[in-house]
């Protein structure tokens, strides 16, 4: 804010607001909390807006805060709230803003010039603090115990979506506040859909059985994948599984070998590469279109990114994101691995946060 010569800055973002307030709604609630939850940070203050329904909440979860009293109608209270900030300069979330409410804003405060701002808190959430990251760990522990807990049931004949629920019981059981997304649990031909949803297809035998999902902690999320095989692995899927296995080493490599050296870290887009010249040698670089990796924290994606569009700046430090290769054919089969990754610099290390083993691992006999 001093660097841009603002004032105040106001945001919208449910993941900023618990990041720097510290009031909190549940995934999906800020569709239906009107314009409670959004908030001002001058130099010295903060505010947060909360109609009736969540005055005492925001004021227990931010007690630093002013809570002002919002309708929904935003335009109604600005000009007072910027007053009572000394704010003549107010930087506003542009990629989150709509040209109507800006234009409203506007409107409201003649006498105010709003900024656009993107990618401010965005940067500063990509480094974790200590307490961030034993909450992304203690998640990863959480769908860690879940998969060993369901491997013994996995029979062929059960369908996706009972094995997502029997997934997601360990999870909300065993230490979770809530599912971190929505599982994926894709056996045989539906493992070529990288974020498909769970169907009545049965699981059987000869086929790979694919589960993407992760836990939340106290906010913090995990993300994992694994591909398991259902009997005896088929040569072809096996085969696609190394491939996958050693595009993640490679990237990992690169991760270990930046560590080693004194230069800089490497950026998000040469990991990527890294991995995906290992799947592109092996002929199957039209069968891996997503990213290599994602940020992740009180967001299931956020920065940085590990991907070809990602910007070619070294990575942060300390950071979480994950690393999860993948080869998809379609209406065949499909392989992906994924393990989210702690990187520090300064402290020299690499640290899976993914306790569950990447082995070939077979189920259902």
């Amino acid at each position: 804010m001093a660097a841009e010569g603002v004032d105040a800055y106001f945001g919208i973002r449910p993941e900023h607001m618990r990041y720097l307030t510290g009031f909190t709604l549940d995934d999906g609630e800020d569709r239906v909390a009107g314009n409670s939850g959004r908030f001002l940070v001058s130099a010295d203050q903060v505010a947060v807006l909360a109609d009736s329904r969540y005055r005492l909440q925001a004021g227990a979860q931010a007690p630093g805060a002013r809570i002002e009293a919002t309708t929904h109608d935003l335009a109604a209270g600005w000009a007072g709230w910027l007053k009572a900030l000394g704010a003549r300069r107010v930087a506003v979330e542009s990629d989150l803003v709509s040209h109507r409410v800006w234009g409203q804003l506007a409107a409201a405060a003649p006498d105010v010039e709003l900024v656009e701002a993107a990618g401010w808190v965005e940067a500063d959430r990509a480094v974790k603090e200590p307490s961030e990251i034993e909450r992304i760990r203690s998640a990863c522990a959480v769908a860690d115990r879940a998969l060993a807990a369901i491997l013994r049931r996995i029979r062929p004949g059960q369908t996706e979506r009972e094995l997502a629920l029997a997934l997601e019981w360990e999870m909300r059981t065993g230490g979770a506040d809530a599912l971190a997304f929505g599982i994926a649990c894709l056996a045989g031909p539906n493992a070529a859909l990288p974020h498909g949803s769970p169907s009545g297809r049965e699981v059987r035998i000869g086929q790979v059985l694919l589960l993407d999902f992760g836990a939340a902690v106290d906010g913090y999320r995990s993300d994992m994948t694994r591909t398991l095989f259902v009997g005896q692995p088929a040569s072809r899927d096996l085969e696609i599984y190394n491939i996958v296995a050693a595009a993640q080493v490679a990237a990992l490599d690169m991760l270990a070998a930046a560590l080693r050296a004194e230069g800089p870290a490497p950026s998000g887009r040469a990991v990527d590469a890294a991995a995906r010249q290992i799947i592109e040698a092996a002929g199957h670089g039209e069968h891996f279109g997503h990213g290599t990796g994602h940020g992740i924290g009180l967001a299931t994606h956020e920065a940085p990114s590990l991907s070809r569009a990602a910007d070619e700046v070294p990575l942060p430090s300390p950071t979480v994101f994950s690393v999860e290769p993948g080869i998809y054919l379609d209406g065949e089969t499909g392989v992906r691995i994924e393990d989210l990754i702690l990187f520090d610099r300064t402290r020299k290390d690499i640290d899976r946060l993914t306790g569950f083993p990447r082995d070939v691992l077979v189920v259902g006999v």
